[in-house]
C-alpha cells in the first residue's frame, strides 16, 4: 500500500508520497534524471535487530556531484554501547548520544527522496533498513526505485563480469574503487561512503555511455521497482 497509515501529519510525507513513483520512464535520459545516492552506516547486518547510526544522502542530477550538496545526519541512541562495528564505522557512543531522533531523520530526508531513484553500493540492504525504520515510525514503506553500483561493476568491469558459479559474490566498494583508480574519502563513513559511490556511479555511467555510443537513458541501467 502506497499510503502512510500512522495519524501523522506532515508535509514532508504527503509531498513524497504524491511526488515519488514505483516506476520509472525507461526512455528517459539518465543526465536528466534525479538520482540520490544513499548510505547507512548500522550497528550490524542485521535488517530486523541492527540500528541506524548514521545517514547521508547526495543529490544528483547531471554528470558531475558536488560535495557541498551532501546531508548527513547522526541518529539518536541513548543507549548506545562500544561495539565491534564501531572499528569500521567509528561513531563513538557520545557522538550517538547527541544525535537527531530518527523519526525526525527521516522526516528530513524524505524531501531528497522525493520523485529520486536511489543509488547506493549493495543497496539492497541500506534500502531495507530505511524501509523498516519508516514503516516502525510511520508505517509507510520506501516508494523509491533502486540502482545498485555493484551490480553495475558486475555488467561494465570485465573483472567483475559473472562467472556463473552460485558463490560470487558482488565487489565491494573498495575493490571497485581500486580497480578504476578511484581515490575514497573517509571510508566507512555514510559521508565519505555516499561522495565516493556517487563518483563511482557517475565513472560507470560515462563507461557504460562510450560502450554504447550514444546518451544513456534509464532502460540501460539496472534499475529495480520498490519490492516494498
Amino acid at each position: 500500500m502506497k499510503l502512510f497509515t500512522k495519524n501523522i501529519h506532515d508535509p514532508r510525507i504527503d509531498a513524497y508520497v504524491d511526488g515519488t513513483s514505483r516506476r520509472w520512464d525507461k526512455s528517459a535520459l539518465a543526465d536528466e534524471t534525479r538520482f540520490v545516492v544513499l548510505d547507512l552506516e548500522t550497528t550490524g547486518f542485521s535488517i530486523q535487530q541492527d540500528k541506524i547510526l548514521s545517514v547521508a544522502a547526495l543529490p544528483l542530477i547531471g554528470k558531475r556531484c558536488a560535495i557541498g550538496d551532501l546531508q548527513s545526519w547522526i541518529v539518536y541512541h541513548p543507549d548506545a554501547e562500544v561495539t565491534p562495528a564501531m572499528k569500521v564505522h567509528t561513531i563513538l557512543p557520545s557522538e550517538s548520544s547527541h544525535g537527531i531522533d530518527e523519526a525526525d531523520v527521516l522526516l528530513e530526508l524524505l524531501p531528497l527522496l522525493e520523485g529520486a531513484i536511489i543509488v547506493g553500493h549493495h543497496i539492497h540492504f541500506d534500502a531495507a533498513m530505511l524501509n523498516r525504520a519508516l514503516n516502525q515510525h510511520f508505517r509507510g514503506n520506501l516508494l523509491n526505485p533502486t540502482l545498485d553500483t555493484a551490480a553495475m561493476a558486475m555488467h561494465c568491469i570485465d573483472a567483475f563480469h559473472k562467472t556463473g558459479y552460485s558463490n560470487q559474490r558482488p565487489p565491494g566498494l573498495d575493490e571497485v574503487c581500486a580497480r578504476l583508480g578511484l581515490p575514497l574519502w573517509e571510508r566507512h563513513t555514510a559521508d565519505g561512503d555516499t561522495f565516493g559511490t556517487a563518483q563511482l556511479f557517475l565513472m560507470l555511467r560515462a563507461k557504460m555511455a562510450r560502450k554504447l555510443g550514444r546518451s544513456m537513458v534509464l532502460k540501460d541501467l539496472s534499475i529495480e521497482r520498490s519490492p516494498y
